[in-house]
């Protein structure tokens, strides 16, 4: 759905065995789109946009079998993109694109509960008004993402020539992106790719999941680079780009990445230690291959270090 991005959408449920007796707001909040939230929900219901049966009803209404339920989400008022002084990382810049590093904590563009502060009002201010249109008012240069807690780095196109020639080389899987990441306990093979379809998950819709139907299919490749006591850090790339797909690959593994609250790892670590190393891509103008490299966080090299 995308937040503010979407349009009026409807939605109709029918109670079945294992939904009777949930909360009316529960029950939504789990089987709505990602984005919408259960205070969301109950908002909804306030002002009549949910009706049970073809009547208003309220949020602690006992789901029945066989209830009839249908929801209807306004297009919503978007806030203005503010354009904000924040400092940027720039590793490279040129008339047609730079590649920045986007530390953890930082939302990409903003989002419901995240419109100020993101990296789209950082580059705003840098650029001015060159910035590719492509992406669409809320999200202009933005050509990939990546999650709020995942640090690392970016290609961000400042014209619509380039964002198209970029976003092509994205659909290709030609693009180079390696990852680094440590996760819990030992990695049973030194190598190995993770060839698991990926879709919304059926318990959570806020989360996504290793699904045979209503998925899309998802490959990652992995590579073991050191054995800790406990832990392995590992090299990925990837051969799909599905949301949270190195999350719920390593997640369904076994073997979670460390500080992933949503897919496992709740107390270990305080950060997504999950990094995006390496990023290489064809220039649009010049077509000559560039390849750009970070360094790893510094509290993943001190795990590793006090682990070895």
């Amino acid at each position: 759905m995308g937040g503010f991005f979407r349009k009026m959408e409807k939605y109709s449920f029918i109670i079945g065995d294992k939904d009777r007796g949930l909360r009316l707001d529960r029950f939504l909040a789990s089987s709505l789109p990602k984005d919408v939230s259960r205070s969301f929900v109950q908002n909804l219901i306030k002002k009549g946009n949910v009706l049970v049966n073809g009547a208003g009803s309220k949020a602690h209404h006992l789901s029945v079998v066989g209830d009839i339920i249908e929801v209807v989400i306004p297009e919503p008022v978007a806030p203005a993109v503010k354009s904000e002084d924040l400092p940027i990382d720039i590793i490279y810049e040129d008339g047609d694109l730079l590649v920045v590093y986007k530390p953890a904590g930082m939302v990409v563009h903003p989002a419901p509960g995240n419109y100020e502060g993101t990296l789209v009002g950082a580059l705003m201010h840098h650029c001015k008004d060159k910035l590719s249109a492509m992406g669409g008012p809320f999200r202009p240069g933005i050509v990939h993402r990546l999650d709020k807690d995942t640090s690392g780095l970016l290609v961000v196109a400042k014209n619509d020539a380039s964002h198209r020639h970029l976003a092509g080389q994205f659909k290709e899987h030609s693009i180079k992106r390696i990852y680094v990441a440590l996760v819990k306990g030992a990695m049973q093979f030194d190598n190995g790719v993770i060839d698991l379809p990926i879709g919304r998950s059926s318990r959570d819709r806020k989360k996504m999941g290793v699904k045979f139907v209503d998925s899309r299919d998802a490959v990652t490749r992995y590579k073991v680079l050191k054995r800790l006591n406990g832990y392995t850090l590992i090299e990925l790339s990837l051969g799909t780009g599905r949301t949270h797909q190195i999350r719920v690959h390593m997640s369904y593994l076994g073997n979670p990445i460390l500080g992933d609250v949503k897919y496992g790892t709740k107390g270990i670590a305080e950060t997504l230690a999950l990094h995006a190393k390496t990023l290489g891509f064809v220039h649009p103008r010049t077509l000559k291959y560039m390849e750009f490299d970070s360094e790893v966080p510094e509290f993943m090299v001190e795990f590793t270090r006090e682990r070895s």
